[in-house]
């Protein structure tokens, strides 16, 4: 995978901005040489849970001296807990790192672990420079990537078929005239969890992507502005998009992962045709199908072009997911990341969770045409950013995050988004 400009967002901060916090960590190294680590992960059910079972065991095997306590959390309650725990001082040793602004204003409150020099040189020689750089802020490494997570529309080929569309459309009219062709048939076209409110927010985050210059999206991710008329664009189009009716019946009710009536459970059941989503959803859709097995006629195709925009065409949304140390984890910590990173347990990721895994030997056990499509995708993209709530930081994340389903509920319009975006940006 080659090296490439990915958006990761936040301003350099003062110098002395970055007090310690004074958090403690759970860990405890007591004076018989025994250590005793806390993981947070997201992973509640099925393959990947067995997959952080197995992947401890293994590490506490070659080190006799370390227990790492395992604690599964719901992917949508993941932010809130981690940044309670943090603000506490009683943080998990190793945690799931998002990026971004997310990421930068914990190294600002002096609540990660500097792992710059505790990448070992083996894990350097599987894992690229360009992942390295979506875990890397003010020219430090502070998490190890993990998978490789760029998104787009995940897809039947089956119901595809059905309706007659031979070719994963192109471009927004493209996806306009297929959505038209698969209402005929009776299924949803696109299913769409905005109950959970960030499903519904990569919509527009994708238009903007299409509308907004990679100079323009690097501003706004240091000034907060959204004044740049492509901003409103994105939110028009997404509004004049969602006017078509393409989502499935209940969306805004509709959660995203949890269940078979989940958007993630109406494409692996064949009740709607697509979903926007990031490369972990081969997984998700995996446990939710009748026999718990990978969908068989899942595809993958791109974010579609749209005409006139200034984004740069091929531009993809995504990036890397990593884990961290909290500041004050023992050097152990470390240690765990660098084994996670190896090509063996990498390996163990791809086949559990169904997704690229960050390593490139691993890679190579990668077969599925869908992941080989989204690996495609992001080695050829000229810019990618990373999703937009996490490049802009929590608060700004998820006033947009509301602000987009407030707009498909009825509730605003596109320049309401934009206004609550801005609000938000002024609060800090």
């Amino acid at each position: 995978m080659k090296a490439k400009k990915l958006l990761i967002g936040a301003s350099v901060v003062a110098a002395g901005a970055l007090a310690l916090s004074g958090c403690s960590g759970t860990s405890d190294s007591s004076g018989d040489g025994k250590v005793d680590m806390t993981l947070w992960q997201n992973s509640t059910t099925g393959p990947g849970q067995d997959f952080w079972k197995n992947a401890v065991a293994g590490f506490e095997k070659e080190n006799p001296n370390v227990t790492i306590k395992i604690q599964a959390i719901q992917n949508e309650d993941l932010d809130g807990k981690l940044q309670t725990a943090l603000n506490s001082g009683d943080a998990p040793d190793i945690f799931l790192q998002r990026g971004g602004g997310k990421m930068a204003a914990m190294v600002q409150a002096g609540q990660l672990m500097d792992i710059t020099d505790k990448v070992s040189a083996d894990t350097k020689k599987v894992i690229s420079d360009g992942s390295f750089k979506s875990e890397t802020y003010q020219d430090k490494v502070w998490a190890m990537p993990i998978s490789v997570l760029p998104g787009g529309l995940w897809y039947s080929k089956d119901l595809f078929t059905a309706a007659g569309i031979t070719e994963a459309p192109a471009t927004i009219d493209d996806l306009n005239s297929d959505v038209t062709k698969l209402k005929a048939t009776g299924v949803a076209p696109i299913a769409l969890g905005a109950k959970d409110a960030w499903p519904a927010a990569h919509w527009f985050y994708w238009f903007a992507l299409r509308e907004c210059a990679p100079s323009t999206m690097e501003k706004t991710a240091d000034s907060k502005s959204f004044s740049d008329p492509c901003w409103l664009k994105a939110a028009q189009d997404l509004q004049d998009f969602s006017d078509t009716k393409p989502f499935n019946d209940g969306f805004l009710t509709t959660s995203a992962q949890q269940g078979a009536s989940s958007s993630a459970g109406l494409l692996a059941n064949h009740k709607a045709a697509m979903e926007l989503m990031g490369a972990w959803d081969p997984g998700v859709i995996a446990s939710l199908t009748p026999d718990q097995k990978p969908l068989p006629d899942l595809g993958f195709y791109p974010f579609p072009e749209l005409s006139g925009g200034k984004g740069e065409p091929g531009s993809i949304m995504g990036g890397v997911d990593g884990y961290s140390c909290s500041v004050k984890a023992p050097k152990e910590c470390a240690d765990f990341l660098n084994y996670l990173a190896t090509t063996p347990i990498q390996t163990d990721y791809y086949k559990a969770f169904n997704a690229p895994p960050v390593n490139t030997d691993a890679q190579k056990a990668v077969t599925e045409p869908y992941l080989q499509d989204v690996l495609a995708a992001y080695n050829k993209a000229p810019y990618v950013s990373q999703w937009l709530d996490t490049v802009l930081g929590q608060n700004i994340g998820n006033a947009l995050n509301v602000a987009v389903v407030d707009m498909l509920a009825g509730k605003s319009d596109a320049k309401g988004l934009v206004q609550a975006a801005n609000d938000a940006a002024k609060k800090g």
